[in-house]
C-alpha cells in the first residue's frame, strides 16, 4: 500500500516542522499531490486520519491541492499541461494536447509536497 508510506512521510515532515517551531498543535496542513504521483487521494486522506490520532495533528484540517501534469513534447515542442488517459490509475498515458504524441518529458506533477503548515504556539514563546 503506497499510500501508507506516503501518509507516514507527510506526518513525519509536519511533526518535525511543528516540533522545530515549538508548536502545541497543528491546525491545518496543505499537501500538493501531483496528478502523476500514483496516489489515491481518498485512501491517503483515510490513512492520514488514522495515523494522526493522539498526535498534535489530531484535529488538523488537511487540504489537498492537485498539481496538473506539465510536459514538454519532443515532437512539436509544446510545453504545458498534458492530456492524461486515466483508464489505468496506476500507469496513466501522458499525451501532448497539441499533437497527441506520447514522446514527452514530464516537467511537473509527479511529486507530493507539504506546502503549508498552520500551527499554534504557546503564548510564552
Amino acid at each position: 500500500m503506497h499510500e501508507l508510506s506516503m501518509a507516514q512521510g507527510i506526518i513525519n515532515a509536519v511533526l518535525d516542522t511543528a516540533e522545530a517551531n515549538n508548536a502545541t498543535e497543528v491546525t491545518e496542513v496543505t499537501v500538493e499531490v501531483g496528478r502523476l504521483a500514483m496516489i489515491n487521494p481518498e485512501q491517503l486522506q483515510f490513512i492520514l486520519g488514522v495515523l494522526i490520532e493522539n498526535t498534535i495533528m489530531e484535529d488538523a484540517k488537511i487540504n489537498f491541492e492537485e498539481i496538473p501534469a506539465e510536459i514538454k513534447c519532443y515532437d512539436c515542442n509544446f510545453q504545458g499541461n498534458a492530456i492524461l488517459d486515466d483508464s489505468d490509475h496506476y500507469a496513466p498515458l501522458v499525451k501532448c494536447p497539441k499533437c497527441d504524441s506520447l514522446s514527452v518529458e514530464t516537467l511537473d506533477g509527479k511529486d507530493i509536497v507539504v506546502k503549508n503548515i498552520v500551527i499554534e504556539k504557546p503564548d510564552n514563546i
